[in-house]
């Protein structure tokens, strides 16, 4: 693979475990753009729903969007509406828009919304982000003479059955031979958006109105955890190159609030997960996810920045209710044996905060590397988020549980629910059963992956850029870990803020061409103080070092630097 890709062999090796075989394969996947987009075409449903959403602006109808709360269905709305709205011109169809509220309405289509909108001259829905399991809601729209779409990426029910709607695009529903199942919610919009498009005007289409589009996917990409190859690892490669150059107000001012220059330096996939999108994802967990739609639309610059900066206190007020929520469950965890004698964890709480169960859920996986559940109690209805691993199916779980619950949805890694709290101990004992089967002889612990060797002295400045054309970043495509072996520190341990460490390193023979070298083998361990105590490391030590390359921007101490990610004797392994 290297010599035929002309790549450095870490490189090659690193895409060969990717499933990336061949020379024309690794170039596609090391230099992803929008050309490679699959034809949306593909998607079973598209033509019909493309059909009635062109003959809609044509006949300049009212149409109403369906969204979630969440950044994957916020996103998924900014970018219908902005499609439609390109499509009808200034006098063409008016897009509405309905997001709901998180704890007055709670997750999926409403027939109330829907009965409202066709008293109102509605005669075409588009659900975005929600809508495969809302049956009876289907029913109801079609009784109101409403054509609904339903653009969703959720999993069907485990009949496999699909509400009756005019078009359902869903990759995952049966039949459909669209090649790529893992799309997000706003990935989904995006492809219907990308059909009309297309159709209309397919070279303007495709050099400057997708191009932008990508941004808002991008986000919602990476925020759902959706891995990030094949059509996605397009879609947010494509997006954050576009994220360079914000034009929108409200993009401008969400980087504002969040600190980011995208102009001066590269945003990475983990701004987008960790900076960009817990505020966006603030608004739907404390209060209304409809201002992210407007933060997102408007071109009032000083009214965007008043949207973020709103944004920007609610993701503050989110963390500080987490922390005193997160508080409770670590007390829990560290103190029920019960729950440590279990292949998963179930955890309920009166009162705790719905806007954060699902945040909390992942927390518990962290800590115990167990699927894990979170129940907020109110007025005797229980509320549930849940978080999973590898090889555990979360929504095959809870749909053990389908005849306990108001409400259900998710996919194998996230779900969430509803259900009266007097049913919480039989959902439990069905829970645990559930998972004591599919875990049975697999033990919950930490698993670090090491991806490649490499030893130290073949660190470059060549091979760094190399490595940079892997990202993004994320489930899929993680970031690699390596492995150097045989390394001996040549200084004592330096302790940083008591719970951090830097270490002096050196290989045992002389580097390959100390002229490539690029740093002194500095390396620092974030956490490990604990773990080089108990290794008793001292001068002369000889360790093997699990590792991620760095790029530390400091003006001082710049460069490229060694991320610790496991520590060993060399003796030990």
């Amino acid at each position: 693979m290297a010599a035929a890709a002309h790549l450095p062999i870490a490189v090659a090796e690193l895409l060969l475990a990717r499933d990336i075989l061949t020379a024309e394969t690794a170039f596609r996947f090391l230099n992803p753009e929008i050309s490679q987009l699959t034809d949306p075409f593909q998607m079973l449903g598209m033509t019909a729903a493309a059909d009635r959403l062109e003959a809609a602006i044509a006949r300049r109808e009212t149409i109403l969007l369906y969204g979630d709360y969440d950044v994957d269905g916020t996103t998924a709305v900014v970018l219908l509406k902005t499609a439609i709205e390109i499509l009808a011109g200034p006098n063409g169809s008016e897009v509405r828009f309905h997001v709901p509220h998180r704890l007055r309405e709670g997750y999926g289509i409403q027939s109330s919304v829907l009965e409202t909108a066709a008293a109102e001259g509605v005669r075409l829905v588009i659900s975005v982000d929600t809508g495969m399991r809302a049956f009876a809601e289907a029913r109801r729209a079609r009784e109101l003479g409403l054509d609904l779409i339903i653009t969703d990426h959720h999993l069907p029910d485990a009949a496999d059955e699909v509400p009756i709607a005019l078009a359902i695009l869903n990759p995952n529903q049966p039949g459909c031979p669209y090649p790529e199942k893992s799309l997000c919610g706003a990935a989904i919009a995006f492809k219907l958006a990308q059909a009309v498009l297309e159709r209309k005007d397919p070279i303007r289409a495709r050099e400057k109105i997708l191009p932008s589009f990508l941004k808002m996917v991008a986000i919602a990409t990476v925020a759902d955890a959706v891995p990030l190859k094949g059509e996605n690892r397009v879609l947010a490669a494509v997006g954050l190159k576009e994220l360079h150059h914000p034009a929108g107000a409200g993009l401008r001012a969400l980087f504002q609030v969040a600190s980011l220059d995208p102009t001066t330096k590269p945003l990475t996939s983990f701004d987008l997960g960790f900076r960009l999108a817990p505020r966006i994802n603030a608004a739907g967990r404390m209060d209304i996810a409809a201002e992210v739609v407007e933060l997102f639309t408007t071109r009032d610059h000083a009214r965007a920045l008043v949207l973020a900066q709103k944004l920007e206190r609610l993701n503050t007020e989110r963390r500080e209710t987490e922390a005193d929520v997160l508080r409770k469950v670590e007390a829990r965890l560290a103190t029920d044996t019960n729950l440590a004698a279990e292949k998963m964890v179930v955890m309920a709480g009166e009162g705790w905060h719905r806007g954060i169960i699902g945040i909390l859920a992942s927390r518990i996986v962290d800590r115990t590397a167990k699927p894990a559940i979170v129940v907020s109690i109110e007025e005797g209805i229980a509320y549930g988020s849940g978080r999973s691993i590898d090889g555990f199916p979360l929504l095959e779980a809870i749909e053990t549980c389908a005849d306990l619950y108001t409400r259900f949805g998710g996919h194998a890694f996230a779900v969430g629910f509803a259900l009266p709290a007097d049913r919480l101990p039989e959902m439990e004992r069905r829970l645990y059963a559930f998972a004591q089967e599919k875990l049975a002889g697999r033990a919950a612990e930490q698993i670090l992956r090491i991806h490649a060797e490499l030893p130290l002295d073949q660190i470059t400045p060549v091979l760094v850029g190399w490595l940079k054309k892997l990202e993004p970043w994320g489930h899929g495509n993680p970031e690699p870990v390596f492995v150097a072996r045989n390394l001996r520190l040549t200084a004592p341990v330096r302790l940083m803020k008591e719970r951090h460490i830097r270490l002096e390193l050196a290989t045992q023979a002389p580097p390959s061409n100390p002229a490539v070298r690029v740093n002194s083998t500095n390396a620092v361990g974030w956490n490990l103080a604990a773990r080089a105590a108990q290794l008793g490391l001292k001068p002369g030590s000889q360790v093997n070092l699990a590792y991620r390359i760095r790029e530390n921007d400091h003006p001082q101490y710049g460069g490229l630097q060694i991320e610790i990610a496991g520590l060993e004797l060399a003796d030990s392994l």
